[in-house]
């Protein structure tokens, strides 16, 4: 039987993708989830959520576990949701407003975050999961790592819902595909039965199957469907990319007493930080490996497509858009001066020879992001900054809710040792789930 990483390296061809269909009998615990319709009994701070399930994931009580590892999970993508549709509501607030073109540039910038910050309360006034408390950040740094999916692997494991624990290990390895224990779990489930069905990413984009079938359709020489579905994949991506924007405009911690502006320069760093995140963590896993230059590669494979279909006008503006990314690539380089040499047969004008508008926008927006946080951590980091006190490292460490459970000699190992059992049969879905 072939290992998980090599069952999943097989959705790869050498300097393309193929496509790995995905099945959906595993029901996951977004089944019903609706950012309008969230159940109210269900309301509670996510920090609480995931807090009890770990609670009970220390005791054994295996079900519990899971039951809030799935509610603090549903409550995460709510607080995400409510965040980025507040944020995206207010963007433009006051922007297009003449009234204040008379006024200098510190209080246009002023004015404007007043005008925001009243827009966005208004917003939030509507949404109930922003009257809970706040989870801390670095509870949200584990969400976002998908901590919680490692846990309800091994609680799905000792409940010996096997199907349920290679779903939530999965989920797991494709934001960390190097873990090792997770990893070993895997191969072992590959000895029991197919896991294919079963590969379930709860945490999938809409663009990232989308793209895949793209790849596929590529491969196969269906360039026109090809395009059809890739020119999809970039559309979802980039608003998915606005979305997770949007998310980081959340709430702050304001913990030192400085001066306005460096105040200001805090908070605006904690948001770039999360940010420049936005492009690695929306980075589709196939195979096992992270699609590098994901942006840039999606325009590689349009601009192949459109030349097999003798379309240069679309062609041309797809390689300008790949070497706005890339610009050392050598290849592509060759290609734009294939349609240079050729632009009279082609019929082509000065303008295709442009990069796309969206790839131009989406350039712009991480090169600043990510020149803004640069100058940011060399001048204005302070030089106390990493220098922790005993009784802060002390305070960290007891209140993070993850705390008990982190280090070498992870909490699960020892259960791994101890606690392995191996299902009755082979796909043994195991006792009920109520």
């Amino acid at each position: 039987m072939a290992s998980y990483v090599l069952r999943i390296k097989r959705a790869l061809l050498p300097s393309c993708l193929c496509l790995a269909l995905l099945a959906t009998g595993v029901n996951g615990q977004y089944e019903m989830y609706s950012v309008k319709s969230f159940p109210k009994n269900e309301l509670m701070a996510l920090e609480y959520a995931y807090g009890h399930a770990l609670d009970q994931y220390a005791a054994e009580n295996w079900r519990d576990s899971v039951k809030y590892l799935e509610l603090s999970l549903r409550l995460h993508r709510l607080l995400k949701d409510s965040e980025a549709f507040c944020s995206q509501n207010c963007s433009h607030v006051g922007r297009d407003s003449q009234d204040h073109i008379s006024l200098n540039n510190d209080l246009r910038v002023l004015r404007h975050s007043l005008l925001r910050a009243s827009c966005l309360r208004k917003c939030k006034a509507n949404f109930p999961v922003f009257k809970l408390s706040y989870p801390r950040r670095e509870v949200l740094d584990a969400f976002e790592k998908r901590v919680p999916y490692r846990y309800m692997h091994f609680a799905y494991n000792q409940l010996n819902n096997l199907e349920k624990a290679v779903s939530a290990a999965h989920t797991f390895l494709q934001r960390n595909p190097d873990d090792p224990l997770v990893t070993k779990s895997m191969d072992h489930y590959g000895t029991l039965f197919d896991l294919d069905e079963y590969l379930i990413d709860h945490e999938e984009q809409p663009y990232q199957e989308v793209f895949l079938k793209a790849v596929k359709l590529f491969n196969s020489g269906d360039f026109s469907s090809s395009i059809r579905d890739m020119e999809q994949a970039a559309s979802e991506y980039f608003k998915v990319y606005d979305l997770c924007l949007a998310g980081c405009e959340g709430a702050q911690d304001i913990t030192d007493f400085k001066d306005f502006f460096p105040s200001l320069a805090d908070l605006y760093m904690d948001a770039l930080k999360c940010k420049v995140k936005c492009e690695e963590s929306l980075t589709p896993n196939v195979g096992g490996y992270f699609v590098e230059k994901f942006v840039p590669t999606m325009y590689h494979y349009l601009q192949f497509s459109y030349y097999k279909l003798n379309d240069a006008r679309n062609a041309a503006p797809c390689a300008a858009s790949y070497v706005l990314f890339d610009p050392g690539d050598q290849i592509m380089q060759q290609n734009m001066a294939y349609y240079r040499f050729y632009r009279d047969q082609w019929g082509l004008e000065e303008s295709h020879f442009n990069p796309r508008l969206e790839a131009l926008r989406h350039y712009n927006q991480t090169t600043v992001q990510k020149q803004m946080l640069e100058f940011a951590e060399t001048y204005l980091h302070a030089d106390d900054e990493d220098v922790v006190s005993p009784e802060e490292e002390a305070t960290v460490q007891a209140d993070s809710p993850d705390s008990e459970f982190e280090g070498v000699g992870d909490y699960e190992e020892s259960f791994y040792a101890n606690w392995w059992q191996e299902p009755k049969t082979k796909g043994d879905t195991g006792e009920p789930d109520s």
